[in-house]
Formats: C-alpha cells, structure tokens, sequence
C-alpha cells in the first residue's frame, strides 16, 4: 500500500457520478504529479425510479442518503469548517493499491 499526500482540489455536491444519475459529493484529489476522483453518492430520485425490477428498494435508497450525508458532516467536521465548498484546499493522505485509490482521509493532525 502506497501513500500520498495531497489536497481536496475540488468538491461539488450535486449531480454526478455514473452516468451522471448520482446525487452526492464529488471529489477531485490530488497532489504533485498525480490525481484521482472520488465521491460518495446515491441513485438521484429524481432521475432514477426505483421499479419492481430494481434490486434495490426506496428503503435501500433512504438508508444510503442517510449514509451519505453522515459522512459529509462527517468530513465538514474532521475538516473544521462549515461548508463543503470550504473542503477544498484542506491537506489529505490518500492510500493506493498500484494505482487503484483504497481509501484517504483528511490530515487533522495538521489543521
């Protein structure tokens, strides 16, 4: 496992993700000579429809959301500002497995 530190280059909250049908948070991280996406989302209600075909349920989806924004307060916490337009700039460590992101954090030791 490799680390590296970085920043948050760039956050948004809104609408992304696969195929563009994602609401959640949305990250761009990166550092000197490297970069890479992240984020944490859920189908958008308003744009996917949960059917009888589905494999998931509206119950499924409400847990998710809930998930999600738990775990934007939260960073906006571990960050120690009050906006996610204030998360970007704010030092990260990122772990990677070749070049595949496993998982970072924010460096709160150094806030």
């Amino acid at each position: 496992m490799e680390k590296k530190l970085g920043k948050i280059k760039s956050v948004k909250f809104g609408i992304g993700g696969y195929q563009d049908c994602q609401l959640g948070i949305h990250f761009t991280l990166g550092g000197d000579g490297w970069g890479v996406n992240d984020g944490k989302s859920v189908w958008d209600p308003e744009r996917i429809k949960c059917t009888e075909y589905s494999k998931w349920t509206e119950e499924d989806r409400t847990k998710q959301i809930n998930d999600m924004v738990r775990y934007v307060s939260s960073l906006l916490k571990d960050a120690k500002v009050e906006s996610v337009n204030d998360l970007q700039g704010i030092p990260i460590e990122c772990s990677f497995d070749g070049s595949m992101l496993k998982e970072w954090r924010i460096l709160t030791e150094v806030l």
